[in-house]
């Protein structure tokens, strides 16, 4: 069978709500009105953090498809102040998300056992602001959310074969430049960090052999399993990671907005930034090229993230391996498409009501699980009991 992206079609139920003239979709779809949509008619579990669990209106995938949001809609109001990744969490809050994370993911690894019938991935994107301010739904997209999912390998193997020069697939042709002029000084900074749990592992590895992705992408195994995911060091390796891709991101682009910058001064890794990145040439070189772009080219100037933008994903590779990988995050693109699946959404409320059965036990099996272990309460919508 033929190696590529997919694309899938998923359909889903019109959400019943209006939007303000004047409002882009994704503008309300971020607002602390829809929120409440989004908690009453869709949530699942709340707790004294702020963690909401809800099914996913705007799915992803009917097999199984869920997100944990942080919520600071109504305690924060400017979506600027929000906390948009890991590291700005609270730390008790950060330590009950790692254990919902650790209590979903171990629910989906024991419901879909076999890596060849279930793609399954757990993951993060920042959402920052960081796009042009020009465009439709900024500040607005600022609330951290992880997703949950599970696509049927089987639905994917009959899926089309997506257009690989998607630039949602090739990340807006940014990361090609980190894969293309600087894999080895990306790989060697990530190398340069000090793990026990997490090994980093070949690209090939990692792939998935169905869709080809991801590519070009530093990635590690996890040693021990879903296991090691009950181990709070496993939580503080995986923030590493995160905290080396923003040093890695915030100095590639200081360089490229101002020629020989200093170390940035909120790095988390200062000494390895400044001896192996800012010492590097093919690193200085490739902001060169960036910079010299930028000045004559104003519409790829316009286009780049300046601040740090990321993926952040766990997922299971063809040998049942769990993998963590991260990738800077361009305009546009779903977390799914770090695994090669592009989602085509479809209103089809008759084609979602088949698979929504199945889909709400499973959801509700999940969240019986957290209330046990004391993370939330049940929330009572119209389509379950608390």
């Amino acid at each position: 069978m033929q190696s590529g992206p997919r694309e899938i079609v998923t359909p889903f139920r019109p959400i019943p709500l209006d939007v303000p003239e004047g409002m882009a979709n994704n503008e309300f779809f971020n607002s602390t009105e829809n929120l409440n949509d989004l908690e009453h008619n869709n949530g699942l579990l709340k707790n004294q953090e702020d963690l909401l669990l809800y099914r996913k209106a705007l799915g992803h995938t009917n097999e199984f498809d869920t997100s944990i949001i942080y919520n600071t809609s109504k305690s924060i109001l400017d979506p600027l102040g929000r906390p948009v990744r890991r590291t700005q969490v609270p730390e008790n809050t950060k330590k009950v998300w790692n254990r919902m994370n650790q209590i979903i993911i171990d629910y989906m690894v024991e419901k879909y056992p076999d890596p060849e019938q279930a793609l399954l991935l757990a993951g993060e994107a920042s959402l920052d602001a960081t796009w042009p301010l020009t465009s439709p739904g900024v500040p607005s997209i600022r609330m951290l959310h992880n997703h949950f999912m599970v696509f049927n390998k089987d639905v994917l193997r009959h899926a089309k074969l997506a257009d690989s020069d998607n630039p949602n697939l090739t990340d807006g042709g940014q990361h090609s430049l980190f894969k293309s002029y600087m894999g080895d000084v990306y790989s060697d900074f990530f190398a340069a960090l000090d793990f026990d749990i997490l090994m980093q592992t070949s690209k090939d590895s990692s792939k998935i052999k169905l869709t080809g992705y991801p590519q070009g992408l530093p990635s590690w195994k996890v040693r021990g399993g879903i296991d090691a995911l009950k181990d709070i060091n496993f939580w503080k390796e995986y923030d590493q990671i995160l905290k080396g891709f923003i040093d890695f991101y915030r100095a590639f682009f200081m360089q490229v907005s101002t020629r020989n910058a200093p170390v940035p001064k909120a790095a988390y890794f200062p000494e390895q930034v400044e001896s192996i990145l800012l010492f590097n040439n093919c690193f200085m070189g490739s902001a060169k090229k960036v910079r010299d772009r930028c000045v004559t080219d104003a519409k790829y100037a316009n286009s780049i993230r300046w601040q740090p933008a990321f993926k952040q994903l766990i997922y299971r590779n063809d040998d049942g391996d769990l993998i963590v990988t991260i990738s800077q995050n361009s305009i546009g693109n779903a977390i799914t498409e770090l695994l090669g699946v592009v989602v085509k959404r479809v209103p089809d409320a008759k084609a979602y009501e088949k698979a929504e059965p199945a889909l709400i036990e499973q959801l509700l099996e999940v969240r019986s699980r957290l209330i046990e272990a004391d993370l939330g309460e049940g929330i009572e919508t119209p389509y379950w009991s608390a």
